[in-house]
């Protein structure tokens, strides 16, 4: 409330509630120090920063001492620097309150640095539950796999074909040991920027974009009429039309049905 100081903003829902006024100036006092606000009470939201401002707000629910939290794109007004402080902010009031929270963003980022189990939803339908690492590692479907992951998962139409991936282009890529199957299968062959090595013997390809990021490389490759995202690390810089050998962790291999998008996995398969 923009006409009440901090310390009325946090104790508003309590002097509703009755509560006796000691109580409300330690549950205040409590939450206060929690959050690093005790040299501001006395301020008015127009004299705060975002953060603060955020701070405040997570103050008001916090000295109401509930069973559960609900934060509601809480980071999404918040410039990127204050973004990356409020997430640490959230994250350790969540340890050191122990509640269960829940946290609603499209920020795939927040979703995997803040949550112990993730529910990925899809217009209304639930996708994937799982802690953060099932989600990046088996992701069950496509709407997962390229949802999760920055820079996004390549994903290539092809089929499956003599123990090999095979795009349209003519574009051969080797498959994960279990997923060699028999007969041909139109797939969605799947591999993070991350687990593309460049300089490798899979296949060659030219370098169309070099995006730095100063810990890293993001190169956009084009091989066989395919483009691909690789992001390379502790290698000299890269330069546009340069061209270079590619290879593929085998083992961060992902398949997925063509028709339905799932994920196909060993037991699944279907031998010819």
């Amino acid at each position: 409330y923009p006409h009440m100081s901090v310390a009325d903003n946090m104790s508003f829902a309590l002097r509703l509630a009755k509560v006796p006024r000691e109580e409300i100036v330690s549950r205040v006092k409590a939450a206060a120090e929690i959050l690093g606000l005790q040299d501001l009470l006395g301020r008015m939201p127009r004299q705060l920063s975002g953060g603060q401002r955020q701070r405040v707000a997570m103050g008001r629910a916090i000295v109401r001492a509930p069973s559960a939290f609900l934060f509601d794109e809480p980071l999404s007004n918040l410039d990127a620097k204050l973004r990356v402080k409020m997430r640490a902010e959230i994250k350790k009031l969540h340890q050191r309150l122990g509640r269960t929270s829940i946290y609603v963003t499209h920020d795939q980022t927040e979703a995997m640095t803040l949550a112990d189990r993730i529910v990925v939803l899809n217009k209304g339908r639930i996708e994937q539950i799982g802690t953060p690492s099932e989600l990046y590692e088996r992701p069950a479907n496509l709407f997962v796999a390229g949802f999760i992951g920055s820079p996004e998962m390549n994903l290539i139409e092809g089929r499956v074909d003599n123990g090999a991936f095979e795009a349209g282009s003519g574009l051969r890529l080797p498959l994960p040991k279990g997923l060699e199957f028999h007969g041909a299968q139109e797939v969605i062959y799947g591999i993070r920027p991350q687990h593309i090595v460049v300089g490798g013997d899979h296949a060659r390809a030219s370098v169309q974009v070099v995006e730095p990021t100063g810990e890293a490389q993001e190169l956009t490759l084009r091989t066989s009429g395919v483009e691909l995202v690789a992001e390379v690390r502790d290698q000299p810089p890269f330069k546009p039309d340069q061209e270079v050998g590619l290879e593929v962790m085998v083992s961060k291999v992902h398949l997925f049905d063509a028709r339905s998008g799932m994920r196909i996995n060993q037991d699944e398969l279907v031998r010819g």
